[in-house]
């Protein structure tokens, strides 16, 4: 197996524990507007689309009411998620000490990965930065353009590391190492499991002394 030259990240659920941030401030902005509860389970069956397609799905008669509203409460309740995993700092710097290229793409819209970024103290770590779009899913598409940016590096010297199903299915696209990451309680080891990523990790830890031997 040739060694790794570049990492592109996923952010929720693989940086830090957002999507109960995600979810907090979905509701807060969608449930006034549309009047009425929504459960996690009806919140989370839109994703895929940014927030904006969200926004969209949820409350189609309040969209700038309820776009505003989401980054509003999305900055206002980020100190529910504080800080990236333990772990994520060090192994970035780790990475960048080494000379090893970094992305990230994610489906958050630009503005939410913004505040994160900024919030969580990782903005000036990525080469690339590729988000969603309310259209739909485009991570294979943005996973896609950072590789072609890096066309000194071959695809099989890159992985992409996300705790979702479909960031393994977006690798695949785009012919590059998937990794599943599996640290976070909102993730669902057994559906990773089952789509056969090339490695699966379930602690920070063990993911960057892999990651680190491999580099």
């Amino acid at each position: 197996m040739s060694k790794i030259k570049a990492v592109i990240f996923d952010l929720d659920g693989t940086l830090a524990d957002t999507l109960p941030l995600c979810i907090s401030a979905f509701r807060k902005s969608i449930e006034p507007l549309i009047g009425k509860s929504l459960s996690d389970a009806e919140i989370i069956a839109t994703f895929g689309p940014s927030e904006e397609g969200t926004i969209m799905a949820l409350a189609p008669d309040h969209y700038e009411q309820g776009i505003a509203a989401y980054l509003q409460h999305y900055k206002a309740l980020h100190n529910m998620c504080p800080a990236p995993f333990p772990g994520i700092i060090n192994l970035l710097n780790t990475l960048k000490s080494k000379d090893i290229h970094i992305a990230m793409v994610t489906g958050k819209g630009e503005y939410s990965t913004e505040i994160s970024l900024s919030y969580l103290g990782l903005a000036g770590f990525f080469e690339a930065v590729e988000t969603g779009s309310k259209e739909g899913p485009r991570k294979a598409e943005g996973i896609q353009e950072v590789v072609n940016s890096w066309n000194n590096i071959k695809s099989e010297d890159i992985v992409y590391i996300g705790d979702a199903p479909g960031d393994i299915i977006a690798s695949r696209k785009a012919s590059i190492r998937a990794i599943a990451a599996a640290w976070a309680d909102t993730t669902a080891p057994e559906e990773l499991n089952e789509l056969k990523p090339d490695q699966i990790f379930y602690t920070v830890h063990d993911f960057s002394e892999w990651i680190l031997a491999m580099c």
